[in-house]
């Protein structure tokens, strides 16, 4: 098999996301990768989007079938313009677009064995098991890995052949762990302890780690991988270590990750022997049912030269017995497998079976290019080797009446593969919904094109209304395809609704182009969401369940990215069937350092970054907007800024005027963060240092540093002096240089910074407080009062040629040095400082159809809560996992019981009551005496008040008491009982003017 030349460059702004997640050695494998993809129905058509946006270098379709009504409900990539055409054909232009970098292209012959050995990856979807069993006998047995993908209804397939000996270079997504030491013994075994007892839990015995940083046992550090062996106590025995030298201080241990091998069986073995991926005794079970429901759904269309016909009962039953004429699946050693086949689950299938669901699409395409990218990368465990996939409880309750034959036959419209399953009549349901989507960022993207695909809102009083304050970027394309590259800097949610209308041309879309928070309420009150059937919240700040759904409640679809990136938990919450679910991220082991002798810890990019913040933009802001500070000492004083101008000033007496100063200045910042700050800290903390208790001053948390001497030479030395030095100046409006060389020979002319003008910057605070302190300081800063305002300077964590990223990542490794912890690399520190989530397109495109499937129980109708279902999956760990949602707690008092979605509904009447009568009401209602109501934060009456204050606020009505918003429907108030305990939470009043 050949591989594309991968000496073009990376974009790794456009792939800054999944960079965190694969990392570069993976995205240059990626970059080089060849991929024949054959099948573009929806199913196709999802995998090949998610491939051409993540980057693969060719993708070749193969589908030379006529595009098809039926296929418009699921295949994107296709409208009623393209009837007739070639499926593959058709899809090549808007797919080709998707990622300049990426060749797409089309074949429209045979799959051949000369074809076959042209590509490292072969993908075949919607394809005759016949075809399945050639091409993947010929894929086994020339090392070119295969997968079968295919969706029938609410069901879905997936299988992965890698081959008999498939590497994987990283198994997990997880980073590897890293913890500070606290000790090594001499012996044999080591001993090693952990500076955090809690961090010994995350290692386990058998796990390989290496050393960096330890002072006086450096035979350790940069070691061959060791073993370790956890103990009882927490401690690790980590080899012998009696011939190395005695333990000093400092240090990490750290994970290495090791290679595996897998072997797959081809797809013939498979098939009567198969390897699911299930989570519990009772899912196994269900997938072998699955597996024999597809294999009986080909037997059917090779006997019959057609799928079985749309809930023809006829047609199901024969699937039934095809499924049962089939001999039993073997086990694991090769044994008959006695198991009970269920029939109740093969006859489901097989009535629902002729459609194509976008929802179902999404979620199996997201899954199996993920397998594809696994194969090409050699990064994360591979499927071994079937998946199966049901969303079956989006049909009829059991005792529900079914959709019948002729509700779900063909119309020649774009929704017959959705009508196939859910009937014509709920079709029209769809039409009619309006829904509020909030986010269209790389989720939103996915959600619209979902719903652009069902028709959601595509009837005369349906719509969506989509909410997103942000700008398309660069580094959005790889996830949010509904956006290109001239869509950069364009409104989020203009773009996503003109790309979606052009999905599908009946779909009201309404973009705004605002957040919701408090100062969008009178946009987003009750008269908008009195007009909502639902909610979406797509956005790293997702909406709370109950938040401005005051008046209809209307269902909640909510939707979360977890760390790590190829994870994501998902649920719906209807107005009463849930709570929300809780999900805890494993915590991610962080070096951290003591910051000073009474302070608090923190990762080195974290501090870095505050340093970046106080140094470039607090202190300029002070200047500018503060300049009565600098009338006087006193007044420095009263400011509270006299620290942080002190640092600004640094060893300069007066506003720097030239290029010189400025480094100068950053010569000098550099010598009292990590020389002279650190040589103080020792003067006053030694290493014998004893606490009032007697333990060792530094011990737990607080690591013993040891201070830098300044070397030219030394390349992050010089990146700090040259990113700090050209801040330094963009704040001051001066001219900068990016010239390394020049810097260098500046660096070994000028002198080290004076000691007595590093003890005048590193004053005490005592003396900073006091006015003749403060004196010199206020001396020195009149001339940069005088002189033009100073630039703030703004961190921007994607324009890594403004000497943002730089300074944080060199302030950081310094600091890490400082303090004999491991130094984060480039990306990560960025990643940390910036806050970026790490993000692939396959987990948003997974969680969206996730969402899509809860979706049709929500318009469907009223159903219980066991019809509904909160997800999590892990696309790395091969981890899926679907549950019914918890029910909500019930809570009481006295006679009362509620859970957290009941509310108590009040009307204002006409004329409105007054406080008084309000109460009264309560009272008759509840049988419980009121004693506090409070609308917001505002106080509307108490018991406790006096009689006079009481008598003022209960003649006046509510409206009288609470400023009213134009508009505003509803007034939420919050109730207190006589007898309430302290943590009661009543139902909230809503008070319906």
């Amino acid at each position: 098999m050949d591989t594309l030349e991968t000496s073009k460059s990376l974009d790794k702004e456009l792939y800054s996301r999944q960079l965190y997640v694969l990392g570069l050695p993976a995205m240059r494998r990626i970059q080089g990768a060849k991929v024949l993809l054959s099948g573009l129905q929806g199913l196709g058509a999802e995998v090949a989007k998610n491939l051409v946006l993540m980057g693969v270098g060719s993708l070749t379709l193969h589908d030379p079938h006529p595009t098809c009504w039926s296929d418009l409900a699921a295949q994107f990539l296709l409208s009623e313009q393209d009837l007739g055409r070639s499926r593959a054909e058709a899809s090549q232009k808007l797919l080709a677009e998707l990622n300049g970098a990426v060749q797409v292209c089309v074949y429209t012959g045979d799959i051949t064995e000369d074809l076959l050995l042209d590509f490292q990856v072969v993908v075949l979807t919607a394809s005759r098991l016949e075809e399945q069993l050639r091409v993947g006998t010929l894929c086994h047995e020339h090392g070119v890995c295969f997968l079968v993908a295919d969706t029938r209804g609410l069901v879905g397939q997936l299988f992965c052949d890698f081959g008999k000996n498939f590497t994987v270079q990283d198994p997990t997504e997880a980073e590897p762990l890293m913890a500070t030491i606290q000790h090594i013994s001499q012996g044999s075994p080591g001993i090693l302890t952990l500076r955090e007892e809690a961090d010994a839990h995350h290692f386990h015995t058998g796990d390989w780690v290496t050393f960096s940083g330890i002072e006086g046992m450096v035979e350790l550090n940069g070691c061959d991988p060791r073993p370790l062996h956890v103990r009882e106590d927490g401690t690790l025995e980590i080899g012998d270590t009696t011939a190395f030298s005695r333990y000093l201080r400092g240090g990490a241990v750290t994970e290495v990750k090791r290679a595996k091998t897998v072997s797959h069986e081809p797809l013939d073995a498979a098939l009567l022997q198969p390897r699911v991926v299930a989570q519990s005794p009772q899912e196994v079970h269900r997938a072998r049912c699955l597996h024999q429901s597809f294999r009986s759904l080909h037997k059917f269309q090779q006997l019959h030269g057609r799928p079985p016909k749309p809930w023809d009962p006829v047609d199901a039953e024969m699937v039934v017995d095809l499924a049962q004429a089939m001999g039993p699946l073997k086990g694991t050693e090769g044994e008959p497998l006695e198991e009970q086949l269920d029939e109740s689950l093969v006859r489901t299938v097989a009535l629902s079976s002729a459609g194509g669901l976008s929802p179902m699409a999404a979620v199996l395409g997201a899954v199996a290019a993920q397998e594809v990218l696994k194969a090409i990368s050699g990064k994360f465990m591979p499927l071994d080797q079937w998946l199966y996939f049901d969303a079956l409880d989006c049909l009829p309750e059991v005792g529900d009446p079914f959709p019948n034959p002729e509700d779900c036959a063909p119309r020649r419209c774009r929704y017959d593969g959705q009508t196939a399953v859910f009937g014509a009549d709920f079709q029209e349901k769809l039409s009619h919904q309006h829904y509020l989507l909030v986010g269209a960022g790389a989720v939103g993207c996915e959600l619209l094109k979902g719903f652009a695909l069902m028709g959601l809102g595509a009837g005369g009083s349906g719509g969506v209304t989509v909410a997103d304050m942000d700008h398309v970027e660069l580094s959005n394309l790889s996830r949010q395809f509904l956006f290109r590259s001239q869509d950069i800097h364009r409104q989020k949610a203009e773009v996503a609704a003109e790309a979606t209308r052009r999905l599908n041309a009946d779909l009201q879309v309404t973009p705004l182009n605002l957040q919701l928070d408090p100062t969008t309420e009178h946009i987003f009150g009750d008269d908008f969401f009195s007009g909502v059937d639902g909610v979406c919240p797509a956005s790293e700040l997702t909406l709370a369940p109950g938040v401005a759904l005051a008046t209809t409640k209307p269902p909640l679809m909510q939707l979360l990215k977890m760390p790590p990136s190829l994870s994501a938990l998902c649920g719906t919450f209807p107005p009463q069937p849930s709570t929300p679910c809780r999900w805890e991220a494993p915590r991610r082991l962080l070096p951290t350092y003591f910051l000073t002798a009474t302070s608090w810890l923190l990762s080195p990019p974290q501090w870095a970054k505050g340093e970046f913040d106080d140094l470039f933009c607090e202190s300029a802001k002070t200047i500018n907007s503060h300049p009565h500070a600098l009338s006087s000492p006193e007044g420095l004083v009263k400011s509270q800024k006299q620290p942080l101008l002190q640092t600004m000033r640094g060893v300069l007496t007066e506003r720097p005027q030239t290029w010189r100063d400025c480094v100068l200045w950053a010569l000098g910042h550099w010598q009292l963060r990590f020389h002279y700050g650190i040589t103080q800290l020792l003067r006053t903390y030694p290493p014998d240092k004893v606490q009032e208790d007697g333990t060792p001053f530094w011990s737990g948390p607080k690591q013993y540093p040891q201070p830098l001497e300044f070397d030219a030479s030394q390349d992050t030395h010089l990146l700090y002096v040259l990113a700090a030095a050209n801040l330094y100046a963009q704040m001051h409006r001066l001219p900068g240089s990016q010239d390394q060389t020049a810097l260098r020979g500046l660096l070994n002319l000028l002198p080290l910074p004076d000691p007595q003008n590093m003890d005048r910057i590193f004053a005490s605070e005592l003396e900073l407080d006091s006015p003749s302190g403060c004196k010199q300081l206020h001396e020195d800063l009149k001339t940069w009062s005088k002189g033009p305002s100073l630039e703030p300077l703004t961190f921007e964590k994607d324009n890594d040629s403004n000497f943002h990223v730089d300074f944080v990542v060199a302030a950081a490794s310094l600091r890490a040095q400082n303090y004999g912890i491991p130094v984060a690399s480039h990306a990560e520190t960025k990643r940390i400082v910036g806050r970026i989530i790490p993000a692939v397109v396959t987990t948003t495109a997974a969680v969206a159809g996730l969402v899509g499937l809860e979706l049709y129980k929500v318009v469907g109708g009223p159903r219980p809560r066991h019809a509904f279902r909160h997800s999590y999956l892990h696309l790395a760990e091969n981890y899926f996992s679907r549950w019914v949602p918890k029910a909500p707690d019930i809570q009481k008092f006295h006679h009362l019981k509620w859970t957290c979605w009941d509310r108590l509904e009040v009307p204002a009447g006409q004329p409105e009551r007054t406080l008084e009568s309000l109460l009264a009401h309560i009272q008759e209602l509840q049988g419980l005496r009121v004693t506090m109501l409070l609308h917001g934060s505002a106080q509307l009456y108490s018991a406790g008040w006096s009689e006079e204050k009481q008598a003022r606020h209960l003649s006046r009505r509510v409206t009288e008491l609470v400023k009213k918003e134009p508009g505003q429907r509803v007034l939420v108030l919050e109730l207190g009982y006589e007898g309430e305990e302290y943590d009661t939470n009543f139902p909230r009043l809503h008070y319906k003017l």
